[in-house]
């Protein structure tokens, strides 16, 4: 099994680094269309969705639109809603759980769940059209954040923080990967081959307190993520949304805790004009 993930890591890896460092828009949202219809694919097989691929294709469809076309829509109000999706659509139901998979209410989270997918992945090119390594240290603020809590929480962890939804992760492990994730955000600011990532950016334009804050959001956003996607698969029965990535699951295993976190961060960039 490590084996098979370090391999499904590192074909991943020589496809999606060369394609951030070539700066090619249409490269970039071609492979980021094909991740975003089978996240989409995946979402709706956890949701129990009839036509699943169609509707795959079409969010995928439009995405590739919104990206490469050359007139301009409001990006921050797309980035606005998904934020508030998160907050007062998808949150709730970690507290008070989703109801039943034949309900209406459920179709409405599903439909609220796959614009936040799709606005993560709008996020990500915006942020790759600002700067490669802009978004790959957003990504990078994400993956510390999920490792650091699994080693902590290896290492110290008592409290369960969710032990209805993931009995694995504890207080200790959120609060010790986001620990982790403000010191490699202080030394972005220090260290000069870290300037332009976006710990930097908002240190210059806010200062120290507010990139702060700012990291400790994105920290608890990332855990949101991928407790909200643990609740879908436990009440569906699946133990991975789908075995696309051999070793790793499905995409949106991998992608679950960047889905509120991209959005959030792309908030912050347009809002102050980073």
């Amino acid at each position: 099994m490590l084996k098979t993930r370090v391999i499904t890591a590192l074909v991943l890896l020589c496809i999606l680094l060369p394609i951030l460092m070539s700066g090619s828009p249409l490269a970039f949202t071609a492979v980021a269309g094909i991740f975003l219809a089978a996240a989409m694919w995946e979402s709706q097989r956890l949701f129990n969705k009839p036509g699943a691929i169609l509707i795959s294709i079409v969010w995928a469809f439009a995405f590739a639109y919104l990206s490469l076309q050359t007139t301009t829509f409001s990006l921050p109000t797309l980035f606005t809603v998904c934020v508030l999706f998160w907050l007062f659509g998808l949150v709730p139901s970690l507290k008070f759980g989703l109801p039943s998979l034949t309900s209406f209410a459920s179709g409405l989270i599903s439909g609220v769940y796959a614009v936040a997918i799709f606005g993560c992945f709008i996020a990500m090119n915006f942020l790759f059209g600002k700067s490669a390594k802009l978004l790959l240290s957003t990504l990078v603020l994400v993956w510390i954040a999920d490792s650091g809590a699994y080693f902590v929480g290896k290492a110290i962890g008592k409290r369960k923080l969710a032990p209805s939804i993931s009995p694995g992760k504890s207080w200790e492990g959120a609060i010790g990967g986001a620990v982790i994730v403000i010191l490699f955000a202080i030394l972005c600011v220090f260290v000069p081959a870290l300037h332009d990532t976006l710990p930097h950016r908002i240190f210059v334009s806010q200062g120290g307190l507010i990139m702060v804050l700012s990291i400790c959001l994105i920290s608890i956003a990332s855990v949101i993520g991928d407790l909200f996607e643990s609740l879908l698969k436990r009440r569906i029965g699946f133990k991975d949304s789908s075995h696309l990535l051999p070793g790793h699951g499905g995409v949106l295993d991998r992608i679950d805790a960047l889905i509120p976190v991209l959005p959030l961060a792309a908030l912050l960039v347009s809002v102050w004009s980073l």
